[in-house]
């Protein structure tokens, strides 16, 4: 529905910039309608029956190894393919939206990188809870709302719980606020909700801002939210305001009710500043933290609170006191702990007086502090980054609400300056400007954790004996800590590196000294081993967990140990895997040539030339082109390939080039010249056996779906192109095959699927069917969409680019209401899989193309900071 249609509400928003107003974009989408419902993740009837049968052995040892992990050990699965989260829909009387986001139960994540996320969804629910490293809760905890009270002439006119629910608890307060009054907006890391409150001619706008800010490594690193309420009064007399932050003391969990939790009332001064609110110390066993809710004292502004009332009870108590006099009571002294199965919650209120026809601010905010955080193994203690900052004692809660509401401004003045020629760009799309910066909530939101290291760390304690030649390891690691995020929300493993492939463009775009210190930790991985026997689930053969010289799958799960033990998954060994090894060597010289940080150039070649030299074993022929090896090894992990095959030769070939040219800017003549042979060999074989005149085949084995049309298939140069690599002496694709191969993609696997309207499915048959040999070849993988776009545009294929990829933002977006959930893959019949994923992030690949067509791309430095050789 368009702008247009969206009523007066919208209209009175539209344009706005800033201050009161919604975010400067010139597009609107009224969502007071239900959306498409989209099945849960596959059943039996989506897998076709082929799969099944040669799968049977799967299944028998997944479900013994399920069952004994998460029914004898009582832990999570690392994938769990039998309890899969549901989509999180709720339908009904939704408020209208605006920018296009679905009808959803998700809305923007609160909190910086690495300190925990807490979802606030679009009806204003808290809803989404990740405070422990990589463990989601989905509950909405119905005591954590926001209500209005209005007075005029020492009276109370109006006051309204801001949520359209009806809960059985706390049926003391008014709730059931009309969402056709409201519209909620988001452009991440910022959202609005506006309300008009019916009758009253006053109209309040939530602006809530997180501190996600790119190239900062302190603010974006804390575990805070603020919320804005701007208040407009359009009568002509003066109304009080009162907005009250109620919350419980917890994540709605059976841990909320364990007994011996406590709230006390804090305030907090600084250089004149002063912050005033409750603390909610939740104190479970492992993992306890606080919560704090605040208000910033000022002139006109007050603030009172209410230290504890039963959230499980009518709350009549606490609505009457606030109706009185538009104010709490404000008891002085900390709360008792709670009994075992009590609940406790807080309030606090901030108010001040809106003059006739005129406009005012309340500021509260919403931390959490905890600092110091076990894996689900418990071995080792993990001190979170900001507590660099704001320390590890456990008592930062307050010094991090103060520094919250007296830095917002300054954070809003950064996003907008980081989003505003995105935004001001007449010739992007409106849907590719929400996209761009949605998508980035899954950088704070995937179970994303951001450490120190411990002061005592030495490099030994790194690298092991095998990797001491990692000279800036650790100046890097002690600087910009440790950084992990999950391959998604139900893909339990941190690090998934065949995935973060794909999403490294957001990282080495926006944080780059995370992207860095990640590889570091991938790199330490690369030349130790873990000599541990286990079976694999997908053949059911023993093998070691990691290999030297090889690239881990992920670099562990976090209901074990991260860093110490990699490999959390279990499908596969992934030793045999053809692409890890790759997409290492492609992503150094990536981040080199986006950073011209020389130091880790220097440090990657040894490890690089280690894992080129570990590939190496699969070109089996000698005829400088890898070969599959008959089963799923690669990031298509269900989908056989066998032989020479165009997505992992294009990405061999395109690591050769790059090892080409690293060798060139490192001085190492000897290394180039044994690579340049390779490239030369192996681009005539990949032509020879791939190109059939219009694309590249599948694979080379000559079986009924070797010529399928992949829509991942020119993913080397994906990366070459990004890099400045793709023409001239080290061209490796010929432009006309890889232009030719982009348009049928789109003539086939985009334009002939689902009308041209979902993306691009993985596989298409050349007479315009889908794949359907595995489950993977018919799927749309989002992730994938956004980088065949990014392709695209790299090839002047502009407008098919944009097409392609609006087709999953729509999709994904509006018409199945996933917002802020992206999942890994579709298909036709609205069937997804694996909700809230990693790979998305590879939109940022769009805008690296974009920024390289209009010469925005510094060319990177030709010589190091520091030669390889003396």
């Amino acid at each position: 529905m368009a702008a247009a249609a969206a009523g007066p509400l919208v209209r009175r928003y539209e344009g706005a910039a800033g201050g009161r107003g919604v975010a400067a974009a010139g597009w609107r989408v009224c969502l007071a309608h239900r959306f498409e419902e989209p099945r849960q993740p596959y059943g039996a009837g989506d897998v076709p029956l082929h799969d099944v049968l040669r799968h049977i052995g799967l299944a028998l040892r997944y479900f013994r190894w399920w069952y004994k992990k998460t029914r004898i050990e009582k832990k999570s699965a690392f994938i769990d393919l039998l309890c899969a989260v549901p989509l999180q829909q709720i339908y009904g009387q939704p408020p209208v939206w605006a920018l296009g986001w679905c009808n959803a139960h998700c809305g923007c994540p609160l909190g910086g990188i690495g300190g925990g996320t807490i979802t606030r969804g679009w009806r204003g629910e808290f809803c989404r809870w990740q405070l422990n490293p990589g463990i989601y809760h989905y509950e909405t905890v119905i005591a954590d709302q926001f209500t209005v009270c209005l007075r005029c002439k020492g009276q109370t006119v109006y006051q309204q719980v801001l949520s359209v629910e009806r809960p059985n608890t706390l049926h003391g307060w008014n709730w059931g606020y009309c969402g056709h009054y409201a519209f909620y907006h988001a452009l991440y890391p910022r959202a609005w909700m506006v309300y008009e409150l019916p009758g009253q001619n006053v109209v309040l706008t939530c602006r809530q801002v997180s501190p996600v800010i790119p190239h900062d490594y302190k603010d974006s690193s804390l575990p805070v939210g603020v919320f804005i309420w701007e208040v407009e009064n359009g009568r002509d007399e003066d109304v009080d305001v009162s907005i009250m932050f109620s919350l419980q003391n917890g994540m709605g969990t059976k841990e909320d009710r364990s007994g011996g939790h406590w709230n006390e009332p804090f305030t907090f001064e600084k250089e004149g500043e002063r912050v005033a609110g409750v603390l909610l110390h939740h104190c479970t066993r492992v993992n306890p933290f606080t919560l704090a809710i605040s208000a910033r004292e000022k002139a006109g502004t007050g603030v009172t609170h209410l230290t504890a009332f039963n959230p499980a009870g009518s709350g009549r108590e606490v609505w009457q006191d606030l109706l009185q006099d538009g104010r709490l009571d404000s008891p002085a002294g900390k709360s008792s702990p709670t009994e075992k199965g009590e609940v406790t919650a807080a309030a606090v209120c901030a108010s001040c007086r809106v003059p006739a026809r005129g406009h005012r601010t309340l500021e509260l905010a919403l931390a959490w502090d905890m600092p110091r955080v076990h894996f689900g193994s418990k071995e080792k203690l993990h001190l979170r980054r900001y507590t660099r900052f704001f320390g590890s004692g456990g008592d930062a809660a307050p010094a991090l609400s103060h520094h919250a509401l007296t830095h917002y401004e300054e954070w809003e003045r950064k996003i907008e300056a980081w989003q505003k020629p995105i935004l001001e760009n007449s010739q992007l799309p409106s849907w590719y400007k929400s996209a761009l910066f949605n998508e980035l909530y899954f950088v704070t939101d995937g179970g994303t954790i951001w450490v120190e290291l411990p002061p005592d760390c030495c490099a030994e304690d790194l690298q092991g004996l095998a990797g001491a030649g990692l000279s800036h390891l650790l100046p890097v690691l002690r600087e910009y800590g440790r950084f992990a995020y999950l391959e998604g929300q139900e893909y339990r493993m941190y690090n998934t590196y065949d995935v973060h492939f794909y999403a490294s463009f957001a990282l080495v775009m926006l944080w780059p000294k995370l992207q860095i210190s990640l590889q570091y930790d991938i790199a330490v991985t690369v030349v130790n081993e873990d000599v541990r026997p286990r079976q694999y689930l997908m053949c059911g053969q023993t093998a070691q967990v990691k290999l030297k010289n090889v690239v881990p799958h992920d670099i562990g799960d976090p209901g074990d140990e991260p860093w110490q033990r990699v490999n959390a998954y279990l499908m596969h060994d992934t030793a045999d895997w053809k692409d890890l090894n790759l997409k290492f060597v492609l992503q150094v010289y990536r981040d080199y040539y986006l950073t011209h940080d020389s130091l880790y150039l220097r440090d990657m070649w040894p490890v690089c030339q280690a894992v080129m030299e570990s590939e190496l074993k699969f070109d089996t022929d000698n005829d400088g082109l890898i070969e599959n090896g008959g089963f799923a090894d690669q990031t298509y992990d269900a989908w056989v390939v066998n032989g020479a095959s165009a997505y992992c030769g294009g990405l061999w070939l395109a690591a050769v080039c790059m090892m080409c040219k690293m060798a060139e800017v490192l001085g190492d003549a000897e290394v180039q010249q044994k690579y340049m042979d390779i490239l030369s060999k192996g681009k005539e074989a990949f032509e020879r056996m791939l190109w059939n005149g219009k694309y590249y085949n599948y694979d080379s084995s000559g079986s009924d779906t070797s010529s399928s049309i992949m829509s991942d298939q020119c993913a080397g140069q994906w990366f070459l192109g990004a890099c400045g690599l793709d023409q001239g002496e080290l061209e490796v694709f010929p432009k006309g095959h890889v232009v030719s191969a982009l348009k049928t993609i789109f003539e086939k696997n985009v334009m002939s699927f689902a009308g041209g309207t979902m993306g691009a499915v993985n596989g298409m048959r050349p007479d315009g069917v889908p794949d359907t040999s595995s489950v993977q070849s018919n799927e749309v993988w989002v992730g994938v969409v956004y980088a065949l776009a990014a392709t695209m545009i790299q090839e002047g294929l502009v407008e098919e680019g944009f097409h392609t990829a609006e087709g999953c933002y729509r999709t994904v977006w509006e018409r199945l209401g996933m917002a802020f959930q992206t999942p890994e893959a579709y298909r036709e019949k609205k069937v997804y899989r694996s909700l809230a994923y990693m790979r998305p992030l590879s939109i940022w690949s769009m805008q690296l193309a974009l920024e390289r067509r209009a010469g925005r791309v510094p060319a990177p430095a030709q010589t190091p900071q520091v030669p390889i050789h003396p």
